[in-house]
């Protein structure tokens, strides 16, 4: 994968090298890395991935270990919003696509105005509840990831797998406890959607708590029961 790790920071290779998605660190490696008039293919540019601003950056910095992406998977990505974590999934699927699934028309354009500068993202403006709307324009992929905030987000998730997650694929959800009982434990809520997950015909290969970057958050990575 197109990871980097260094100094307890996270890094993606730049698909789009001296271009900023959301005002991040930008490393430059290779000789004479500091000189602009350094022929690009001597160089290769790194963008620091903000855990405070990606949860799936955060799972990764807490031990996430068997995520699976590779430079050509397909992925559908749920709550996508203005792209800052799916535009370190285009550094990693750099020959791959991200279906990027996002109910808001004000995040939609920003997330539009990326894709045009990346061409692996495919900018979709749906509700992720109804994943039947958009059928005929997501392929089966190698990755569903799940990053909305709503009471119902396990049966989404699982919903939209059902439809598009190919037989060996993986699912990784992050669940804000918050959003689901704000009375509730954290610790019950966790423990009652990773139930729901595995009632529903899925194996749940690791879970993540997403603290200190995440307050009440939790990633599970999923695949299907054989």
């Amino acid at each position: 994968m197109n990871i980097f790790y260094k100094d307890g920071e996270i890094a993606t290779k730049n698909l789009t090298p001296g271009i900023k998605v959301y005002d991040e660190k930008l490393i430059r490696e290779g000789e004479n890395a500091d000189n602009n008039e350094t022929p690009a293919e001597n160089v290769e540019e790194y963008r620091i991935w903000n855990p405070r601003r990606s949860k799936l950056a955060a799972a990764l910095l807490n031990g996430l270990q068997d995520f699976d992406l590779k430079n050509d998977s397909k992925v559908l990505y749920l709550g996508a919003s203005t792209g800052t974590t799916v535009s370190h999934i285009s550094d990693i699927c750099d020959s791959g696509l991200i279906y990027a699934v996002e109910f808001s028309p004000v995040s939609m354009k920003k997330l539009v105005r990326l894709s045009q500068k990346r061409n692996n993202i495919a900018p979709i403006l749906a509700d992720a509840t109804k994943p039947k709307y958009y059928l005929n324009k997501v392929e089966k992929v190698d990755l569903v990831y799940c990053d909305v905030a709503q009471e119902k987000q396990s049966e989404l998730f699982m919903d939209n797998m059902n439809l598009f997650l190919k037989e060996d694929g993986q699912g990784l959800i992050t669940i804000k406890a918050r959003s689901i009982d704000v009375v509730q434990k954290p610790k019950k809520i966790f423990k009652d959607e990773a139930k729901k997950i595995k009632e529903n015909g899925y194996s749940i290969l690791e879970k993540i708590k997403l603290e200190p970057y995440e307050k009440d958050h939790i990633a599970f990575l999923v695949e299907k029961s054989f």
